[in-house]
Formats: structure tokens, sequence, C-alpha cells
């Protein structure tokens, strides 16, 4: 089999988005570019269900809207309810309401919008597939000159680009960077076309998630070749705990249904009975060794979820402070509520921001590992999901959607396929 079948219209916008990553990068436009792309997909979306036989197959909805997905359409509803509670509660004026009323629609907005779009659009996961490798081979006909960028003596920052007016988190997701030094070590380290270099480990992860369903063994390869680089070039150690954890446990899963496995598993409790005590040593040392290789990292992250936790306890139980804060010198002034989705839910929208992110999460996390337990289908839903699971204790998810967007598509899809809905995943 060598080449995709026809691309129905939102299967074009999604493949020529993913493999033009590098494109969009350049101009500093990806942070644009990832939420044009979701809400075109909505808007679709939306056409396909109320319009219904009156378009073409090519957009046609594939069926109604699935339980889980009217469930993330709820809970980021919710949020949006938190976010403003919070701003009348501490008085932050209209111009922040607007302001943080678009953030919420570039961010939390989407999971919603996605995961709806790809359990009614006529999109199939091979599409999404071949276009991550399709990624993977840019990204590695670009590595050589991000590699010898540093020995060359180029600049770690090209230019940060004008579409920054049309305001984003920050000036690093407009920026355009060969590499940055790491100020701990003083060696260079690659971000690839994330804004910091963690995030570009996580990337890599799911593009190998990704190439894994690659039936061409040549584009599977490229797939994996470029996720590694990502991975060890980043120097990210949550990224390289991920991919073991997001390429084992999906793998495992069916034993669990297995009733020799549980048999094992009550023989392992047992003897961990007995060693326990060698055992949580060893995980307390390998714990401690894994902080103490970002030390300074790990001790602003830490100091950053304290002064959350406590400001949210004794401030702003139930909705929250509205926004981010800047905190004090202690934590270098990186914003309060920043760097953890969990802690930062709690500062920003409070009780009710990490219910209406928990209760579908832990909803479709239950669906992909039961679908995983069943057979094949559903590792690569149930690997992304384990993906975004660890990205939230490490980062702020909210803020990262823009380039994890594939992955909330595809858990869409597979909502779509568990129903008998779906276009054939194979890609020919």
């Amino acid at each position: 089999m060598s080449a995709m079948p026809d691309r129905t219209l939102p299967e074009a916008l999604v493949h020529w988005t993913i493999v033009l990553t590098w494109l969009f990068y350049a101009v500093g436009g990806l942070y644009v570019a990832g939420p044009v792309l979701v809400w075109t997909l909505g808007a679709l979306a939306a056409l396909s269900l109320f319009l219904g036989p009156a378009l073409g197959p090519t957009l046609r909805a594939a069926g109604p809207v699935p339980p889980l997905a009217v469930a993330w359409i709820v809970g980021m509803a919710v949020m949006l309810v938190a976010l403003w509670i919070g701003h009348l509660q501490w008085d932050l004026g209209a111009a922040m309401l607007i302001k943080s009323t678009v953030g919420w629609a570039k961010g939390w907005a989407m999971i919603a919008v996605l995961i709806t779009a790809g359990a009614v659009l006529p999109i199939r996961r091979g599409v999404l597939v071949r276009a991550q490798c399709g990624l993977a081979a840019v990204t590695l006909s670009v590595l050589p000159g991000l590699l010898v960028a540093p020995l060359l003596g180029l600049p770690p920052k090209l230019f940060t680009s004008p579409l920054e007016v049309v305001g984003g988190p920050g000036p690093e997701y407009f920026s355009v960077y060969l590499y940055t030094i790491d100020p701990e070590v003083g060696a260079a380290r690659w971000q690839f076309y994330a804004p910091w270099s963690p995030f570009a480990g996580m990337l890599g992860v799911a593009i190998i998630l990704f190439a894994l369903e690659e039936p061409r063994h040549g584009r599977r390869l490229l797939g994996h070749l470029a996720g590694l680089a990502m991975i060890f070039l980043s120097a990210s150690r949550m990224s390289l705990v991920a991919l073991v954890v997001c390429f084992a446990l999906p793998r495992l899963a069916p034993f669990a249904g297995r009733a020799g496995t549980w048999i094992a598993a009550a023989v392992a409790a047992a003897a961990l009975a007995v060693v326990g005590p060698l055992v949580a040593t060893i995980v307390d040392d390998a714990i401690r060794s894994f902080n103490g290789a970002r030390a300074s990292s790990s001790r602003v992250r830490s100091l950053l979820q304290q002064i959350a936790w406590n400001r949210w306890q004794s401030e702003a139980i139930w909705f929250g402070h509205g926004t981010v804060e800047r905190g004090p010198h202690m934590v270098e002034f990186m914003p309060i509520g920043s760097h953890d989705t969990w802690y930062g839910l709690l500062f920003v929208k409070g009780v009710f921001g990490v219910v209406a992110l928990a209760v579908p999460m832990i909803w479709h996390f239950a669906v992909t590992l039961g679908d995983a337990v069943r057979g094949p289908r559903g590792r690569l839903p149930f690997g992304l999901m384990l993906l975004l699971t660890i990205l939230t204790f490490g980062e702020n998810l909210e803020i990262e959607i823009y380039l994890f967007w594939p992955a909330f598509l595809l858990l869409g899809i597979h909502l779509r396929e568990m129903e008998g809905r779906s276009p054939s995943p194979a890609v020919a």
C-alpha cells in the first residue's frame, strides 16, 4: 500500500496543518495556526450536525455527538463560568475579562471542540498517523542545521514574529529559536518548534506513539527517529518517563483481563510486603536523583505549587483568582498558577475548575483503558491519554493545546470508532 486515499476537506486541513508545522514555526505563526485550524474544524462539525443530509458525504456528520464528547463540552463550559465568576469576585475589570475569555477560547475550549469534531467529522485516524510521519521527515531534514548552529556560533534566537500582536501567553510563543543554552550546565538544548524544551520532548513522545500505527516501515522509522531526537536533544526528564509509560502500558493492558495476571499481582503484592522498605528507599533515591538533574527547575516548580496551594486554600476555594499572578523573587517572578495544570486550576478557577477537567478526563481515561484491554485499537488513544495525564502534572495543559491538538482530535476519532461509525482507520 503506497498512497493515502482521497482526503475529505477536514482531512486535508488536518494533514497540511501538521505537515507544514515547521513552515508555520518559521514565521512565528504556530500559536495562530493551531486555534484557526481547531475552530475551523469546529465550524465544519457544527455545519455537519445541523445541515445533515444536505451536505455531501465528505462533510456529512458520521453520527450524533457521543456522551463523552458532551461531557467535555459541559466541562469546558464550566471552566468559562468559573473564569467569569473569579473575575467578578476579584473585580479584575471588563478588559481583563474579555482577554481571559479569548484565552479560554484558545485553550480549554479547544479540547471540547477537537473531541467533538473528531467524533463527528469524517476524519480517519490514518490521516493523522501519516501526517505525523510527514512532520517527522521534515524535522529530521532540519535537524542537521539545528545541531550545527551552536557550533557555528549562530544566535540562539532568530526573531520574534510581528504576529505577537494577536496576543498570547508570552513572546516565546511567537519566537523562532535554533537552540537555547541550559543555564544550569551551560550546554546547548533544543526546543524544535515548541516554546520551550520539555514541551518539545513531550511532542516527540506523541510523534512516536502516532508512528507506531504507520503501516509502512520507512515512514514508521522516520517517526521513531524524529521523536527520539526531540526527546533526547530537549534533555527533558518528563518525556523520558512518558516514553516508557506510554509505550509499555497500552501493550500490557490486555493482560489485565486475564486471571493469571491477577494471581501474579497478588504474589507480587505479598513479596512487596517483605521487601517494601528496600523498594521504598530505592524509589526515594530515584526521585531525588530525578529532581537533582534540574535542581533549580524542580525547586521553582515546587515553590510555585506550594504558593498556589496556600493561596487557593486561604483566599479563593471555589472559583479561584480568575487569572495567574506574578510570583515573588523566590520563584524568579514566574506566574503563580503556571507550570502545573492542577495547581494552576486551583489557583485560577478553584474547585470548580479542577472538577470541570477531572470528570471528563477520568471518564475518557477509563474508556481508552477499557478499549486497550480489549484490543490494539485502544493502544494509541490510551497512550495519548497517558501522555496528556503525565503532562498535566508537569506542564500547564491549557497553553499547550495549540500544539497537542492532534492528540485530542484522535481521542474524538476513537469515540466514533468505538461506536462503529468510523471510516476505515487504515491507510492505503
